[in-house]
């Protein structure tokens, strides 16, 4: 069984096994990640809905440049339950791995959400599924007990 965020705005299902970081000591930081075991993690944070989607991605993006000179970026455009969602693909090496990350960013109703997962290549590439079932889950209702399917069974 899934476990259920429900604040700062945001409301979404996670593995129960995976550990949850809502900025709690920071009244200031308005994200939520949520780290696996092995270390990738998926975080979400909630912007204004005139925020910019692709600005705030390519924010991330430079970001990343600063930190990785290695870094490969990938513009990617896609649709998650209708919605349009903007953001890049990234890998780079670091410590010897090579890594993926993603930013994701999407307009629904009031807000933008920004959703940036990384991760080691082979964890990265087995919890794919699980980081898109989190982010539909921002938007399919956290709280569906009705749904006996677990999307997270395999992380």
């Amino acid at each position: 069984m899934p476990n259920c965020y429900r604040g700062h705005g945001l409301s979404f299902q996670y593995p129960e096994t995976w550990r949850l970081d809502d900025g709690a000591d920071d009244p200031r930081d308005d994200s939520v990640t949520v780290y696996a075991p092995g270390g990738s993690f998926w975080s979400v944070s909630l912007h204004p809905a005139e925020a910019d989607p692709m600005e705030l991605a390519q924010g991330v993006v430079q970001l990343m440049q600063q930190e990785y000179e290695t870094l490969e970026v990938e513009e990617v455009r896609e649709n998650l339950l209708g919605i349009e969602i903007v953001g890049f693909d990234m890998n780079f090496y670091f410590l010897d791995f090579t890594n993926s990350a993603q930013i994701r960013v999407l307009r629904v109703r009031d807000h933008t959400y920004a959703v940036f997962c990384q991760g080691e290549d082979h964890e990265f590439d087995r919890l794919g599924n699980v980081f898109r079932a989190m982010t539909a889950s921002l938007f399919t209702g956290a709280d569906d007990d009705d749904d006996e399917t677990d999307p997270f069974a395999q992380s």
